[in-house]
């Protein structure tokens, strides 16, 4: 079972724009897509361990939704958290919920890094 905790309004997300939110003790970044979906990964980017991934841009890759490092233009599948580029490096990735208005996020995907 999984168990949410409450980060924000979704109004409070941009489309396109990441944000950053404490979750269970984890930095995440959080990025609500123009497809109105809403990720959670990480924040800190696997090969130089800065908390930039908030920054990062958001696109779409053969239909794989994945945000770009700003420092290292990597991208990571906001599904998974798996790198698209490198099959070696990953984020961790978070299951997220939209209730009555407000983002939740549950514990880390047991398949993320």
């Amino acid at each position: 079972m999984t168990e949410w905790q409450p980060v924000c309004r979704l109004e409070d997300l941009h489309l396109g724009c990441g944000a950053v939110a404490l979750a269970h003790g984890q930095a995440l970044a959080l990025f609500r897509t123009s497809a109105d979906e809403v990720y959670a990964v990480g924040n800190h980017d696997p090969f130089d361990h800065a908390a930039t991934m908030n920054r990062g841009v958001v696109g779409v890759r053969d239909g794989v939704p994945f945000v770009g490092s700003p420092r290292h233009g990597h991208a990571f599948d906001l599904r998974t958290g798996r790198c698209l580029d490198d099959d070696h490096a990953a984020v961790p990735a978070y299951p997220v919920q939209v209730v009555d208005g407000v983002v939740h996020v549950g514990r880390r995907r047991v398949d993320a890094a």
